[in-house]
C-alpha cells in the first residue's frame, strides 16, 4: 500500500507541474507598470480641508487614541473665535500599519486614506511627516461635509433647528 499511495502523490505532483509549465508568468515590472489598487485600499494618510478652505482637523485626539502603533502625535490650538486646530501634527509612516483606525475615529473626515502606496525613503526620518506635508487642498471624499456647520461654533440652534434635522420625538408620546 505505502508504494501504491507514493506514487499517486508522485504523479499529482507531475501533474500539477505540467498543469502551470505553459501558463504565461503573472510577473508585473513594477517600476514600468504599476498596478492599480483596489477602490477600498488604503495607504498613504492626508489631512482634508473643508470646502471653505478651512482645516478640517479640530485637535480632538481621537486618532492618537484610535492609533494601536501610537504613530500620530499633535497639539491642539485655538483660534479667537474659539474654534479648535490643530498646532502641530505629526505621523510617523515608519511605524505606521495603515490599518485605517484614525480615519474610522475622525468625527470631521479631516484624516483620509489615498491609494498612494508609493512611500520609500533612505532615511527614516523622512518618513516622519508634519502636517505640511499632509495637508492637501482639497476636501477629499466628501466635498460637502462641514464640521462646523453641524456641530461647531456658531451652531445655537435646539435640537431639531437645524435644517437638516427632525425636531426631538417626546417619549411621553409614544406610550400606548
Amino acid at each position: 500500500m505505502p508504494l501504491l499511495t507514493d506514487t499517486k502523490a508522485l504523479l499529482l505532483g507531475f501533474w500539477t507541474t505540467w498543469k502551470h509549465i505553459f501558463r504565461r508568468p503573472v510577473t508585473i515590472e513594477y517600476p514600468d507598470e504599476k498596478r492599480v489598487p483596489y477602490p477600498r485600499f488604503r495607504a498613504r494618510i492626508v489631512l482634508t480641508r473643508d470646502p471653505d478652505g478651512g482645516e478640517r482637523c479640530v485637535a480632538c485626539y481621537l486618532c492618537s487614541a484610535a492609533c494601536p502603533v501610537d504613530c500620530i502625535s499633535m497639539q491642539a490650538a485655538e483660534t479667537d473665535n474659539g474654534r479648535r486646530f490643530a498646532a502641530w501634527f505629526r505621523i510617523n509612516f515608519s511605524r505606521c500599519i495603515f490599518c485605517g483606525l484614525c480615519a474610522e475615529a475622525c468625527p470631521t473626515m479631516a484624516i483620509q486614506m489615498t491609494p498612494d502606496y508609493e512611500i520609500c525613503k533612505r532615511e527614516i526620518m523622512d518618513l516622519v511627516y508634519e502636517k505640511e506635508d499632509l495637508l492637501i487642498s482639497g476636501c477629499g471624499k466628501d466635498p460637502e461635509y462641514n464640521f462646523y456647520r453641524h456641530a461647531g461654533i456658531g451652531v445655537v440652534n435646539r435640537r431639531g433647528g437645524n435644517p437638516d434635522e427632525e425636531p426631538p420625538v417626546d417619549p411621553r408620546s409614544l406610550m400606548p
